[in-house]
């Protein structure tokens, strides 16, 4: 019979709260009525959900944020589709290093390299905000793209993709008639995860931004400069409703074992 820890039950509930207890206090104060924060609220009103939609910053920041997201998902999946299967079907000289390169921009600070990306791509090379954008949100999805879909390929038999080639098949045909439709629920969860990464970054993207061109993350941190009312608190729902929304998507297309080995 198991003997239950009661000191062990009590840290375990602590830490939910510690954890959970912040997103309980913004979920209810989005709801108020009042002009400013409060928690709790005096009284309850959808009119901060409203707010958010008739006001234009937001909505075109999360214009912006969704075809920064989008069209640098798109960049990072050209270069890392392939890169992840030549990681994990060929061994070649250098293998270790590129790894390590496509990994990369999760080991760094984000600040740093939001500031190296300012410097070399805006300053230096003169591209435009948006050009900007988009390379440094590229980068930043990168690893997500190469990590998952290297995860995928470590499952993938390749016996089936030298069979088809054996048959006559070309290479390009296999990769695409054979290859891809067997990681096709772990391609899907990179770009999901890539996209998360994106649209809800701040460190690259508030160095990235300028006059006329924003994101939805920085015109909140933005906003919350000049407003102290519930406002931020509502968006901070839709985001949360919209990540556990995509979250599913993941558990269900490849569930959490993926990403938790190697």
């Amino acid at each position: 019979m198991k003997q239950h820890n009661p000191v062990l039950a009590l840290f375990t509930i602590l830490t939910f709260i510690f954890l959970l207890g912040p997103l309980a206090i913004i979920i209810v104060t989005s709801f108020g009525a009042d002009s400013y924060l409060s928690f709790p609220p005096k009284s309850w009103s959808f009119h901060w959900y409203r707010h958010i939609f008739e006001t234009e910053g937001f909505l075109s920041t999360f214009k912006t944020s969704m075809i920064v997201s989008i069209i640098g998902n798109l960049i990072a999946l050209l270069i890392g589709l392939p890169a992840a299967y030549a990681l994990s079907r060929y061994p070649f000289w250098g293998k270790k290093f590129l790894n390590s390169l496509f990994i990369s921009p999760l080991l760094i600070p984000g600040i740093v390299l939001g500031f190296a990306l300012l410097k070399y791509v805006i300053v230096a090379y003169q591209f435009s905000i948006y050009t900007g954008l988009l390379i440094g949100h590229a980068i930043i999805m990168l690893p997500f793209i190469i990590r998952v879909i290297a995860s995928s390929l470590a499952n993938f038999d390749f016996s089936i993709e030298e069979a088809a080639i054996s048959l006559g098949a070309s290479r390009f045909a296999t990769f695409f008639k054979v290859v891809l439709p067997n990681i096709r629920s772990g391609l899907i969860a990179a770009v999901v995860l890539a996209f998360l990464e994106s649209f809800n970054n701040v460190d690259i993207s508030i160095f990235m931004t300028g006059p006329g061109v924003s994101t939805l993350p920085i015109q909140m941190l933005q906003y919350v400069q000049n407003y102290f009312d519930p406002t931020i608190a509502a968006i901070s729902v839709l985001m949360m409703l919209l990540t556990a929304a995509l979250m599913y998507v993941i558990e269900r297309l490849m569930g959490l074992s993926y990403f938790t080995k190697n």
